[in-house]
């Protein structure tokens, strides 16, 4: 499966090149366009149970798309929100992913969630994690660009919880304030996620909560709209 990374890194695409029998598991929603020999099979992978999990404790999508080529032929892909695409080989490994980074992977690799402890929690990430594994290409997504992070036996890295992307699993993490309490309270950065290696962590260089949390305030309310319509 050979593939292509465009327009990065604010409104990436990815094109998959199928050759005949191949297939990939790809987010429900994410296809831009297919050849005509590309065939789609849409269904709730690792059965009920396991959907349900990846649904409401992943914060993925119910259902999962399966594109397999019957003869060779391209497939396009995009995430939802406006930035980067990565590749990430796996080799008989696991990789955790926060919710809503995983765009699509080849069909032998695992996709299940696991509890990311209290840790996780206290980061305000969510208690679950995407757990993928196995071997073969995943490609995961981002708002904004995606940076990549190689740490040596030992070494630590600092993160705000928000710009996580993904880590492999021979990193541990914990969740600390940034600083003092007046830093915790007024930084902006609160809690941080400290990663200490061996292993990559991915970054995204932007935040969807930060974004969130700008944006709101400004929307217009139900209270403005009637007092206008006075």
């Amino acid at each position: 499966m050979e593939h292509e990374i465009e327009f990065r890194p604010s409104f990436s695409l990815l094109t998959l090149s199928l050759e005949s029998g191949e297939a990939v598991r790809t987010e429900a929603g994410s296809m831009v366009s297919c050849d005509a020999g590309i065939d789609v099979e849409t269904g709730a992978n690792g059965g009920l149970f396991g959907s349900l999990k990846r649904s409401l404790l992943g914060g993925e999508s119910f259902f999962q798309n399966t594109f397999t080529a019957r003869e060779a032929g391209e497939l396009t892909l995009a995430p939802p929100l406006p930035g980067d695409i990565v590749d990430c080989y796996l080799e008989d490994e696991t990789l955790f992913v926060q919710s809503g980074s995983y765009l699509a992977s080849a069909r032998d690799i695992e996709l299940d969630t696991q509890f990311g402890g209290g840790r996780s929690f206290f980061g305000g990430e969510g208690v679950f994690l995407l757990r993928l594994e196995g071997s073969g290409p995943a490609f995961l997504s981002s708002y904004g660009a995606i940076r990549e992070r190689e740490l040596a036996d030992g070494e630590t890295y600092t993160v705000d919880t928000g710009h996580i992307v993904a880590f492999e699993s021979s990193a541990s993490f914990d969740v600390r304030a940034i600083g003092g309490l007046r830093s915790t309270l007024f930084s902006g950065e609160g809690l941080v996620c400290e990663f200490e290696g061996p292993g990559r962590v991915w970054t995204q260089t932007r935040s969807p909560d930060a974004f969130l949390t700008w944006l709101i305030p400004k929307l217009p309310t139900n209270t403005a709209n009637a007092g206008n319509s006075n």
